[in-house]
């Protein structure tokens, strides 16, 4: 039986998520470098201020996943898969060995500028409670247009989905959702319209910066939430990080490739607990945990359990 971290997306943050890291010489490291890399300190990232900025929240969920996924390694509990949504395939491809932390310090916030800078405003996603793929797949034909657009950007699962677009387009869409049964739609925390073809320009300029970068072979199995399926080398891996910001999230099948591969126990990476939930359901038989509500002595017991039971 296998470990599978998972790392959140945007709308995840927290205000203060980076004082509230585990105070141990990995995490501290962690913060240090991303320190050193940016040129100022990275403390300043997580205020209720900074993190109205885009660039702010990516930085923040890729610190604070590297540094607590490092705190958990260093304990001697290290993960068998690795999978990101979004911005958190980033620390997903660290703590897998395929990018080096500073590295991909740089280029998410590269990635955090160019979203910014592509719809300053204007344009954010929304979370489609209660609907399957299919009904809300026609409801957006019937909303999507030139000049209001609106994309399914995320399946997180059956009757989950997230679409991106602009902010007339999401909310005619909220309305007749709610009208066709929709149980839930709400605005995320999200100031940018991700993974559609909206920002398939700062996607391409994203790339062109990975062309600088060595991205390696994973040391073990990195799963792409873009296209639920496992990465083993590391051209595809830098395609898969430069592009997945215009591309569809597919988190419900990512989570149940990780179950099909094996996967008995997923550990989500702070600050929240959105992907636990999500991954209960795939994980009936199995146990799935958030480390902003679990321990982390509870958190290596669970992974030692899981070790001994292979």
């Amino acid at each position: 039986m296998s470990v599978l971290f998972t790392f959140p997306g945007q709308g995840a943050q927290r205000t203060g998520m980076l004082h509230a890291l585990p105070e141990h010489p990995e995490a501290m490291h962690a913060l240090d470098e991303a320190s050193e890399t940016l040129g100022y300190d990275a403390l300043s990232l997580d205020d209720a201020n900074a993190l109205r900025s885009t660039v702010a929240v990516q930085l923040c969920l890729l610190i604070a996943g590297v540094a607590h996924a490092r705190v958990v390694c260093a304990h001697g509990h290290a993960p068998d898969i690795v999978t990101g949504l979004s911005i958190g395939a980033y620390p997903a491809a660290v703590i897998a060995g395929a990018l080096d932390y500073a590295d991909a310090v740089r280029l998410v916030s590269l990635r955090g500028q160019l979203m910014e800078r592509a719809f300053p405003h204007g344009y954010g996603m929304t979370v489609i409670v209660g609907m399957t793929q299919r009904t809300l797949e026609r409801l957006l034909m019937e909303v999507n247009s030139a000049a209001m657009p609106v994309f399914l950007a995320n399946i997180n699962a059956q009757t989950q989905m997230v679409v991106a677009g602009s902010d007339a387009a999401m909310q005619r869409l909220a309305t007749l959702a709610l009208e066709r049964g929709a149980q839930r739609c709400e605005r995320l925390d999200v100031a940018v319209p991700s993974h559609c073809a909206l920002l398939d320009a700062p996607a391409a300029a994203l790339a062109d910066a990975f062309g600088r970068v060595a991205v390696r072979a994973p040391r073990i199995v990195y799963l792409s939430s873009s296209m639920a399926r496992p990465l083993f080398d590391g051209p595809r891996i830098a395609a898969d990080l430069a592009g997945n910001m215009a591309r569809q999230v597919r988190w419900h099948d990512t989570v149940r490739l990780a179950w099909e591969r094996g996967a008995r126990l997923a550990v989500e990476m702070p600050p929240a607990n959105v992907l636990t939930r999500l991954s209960s359901a795939i994980f009936t038989e199995g146990i799935a945990v958030s480390c902003s509500e679990t321990a982390l002595p509870d958190v290596g017991a669970l992974i030692e359990r899981e070790r001994l039971s292979e």
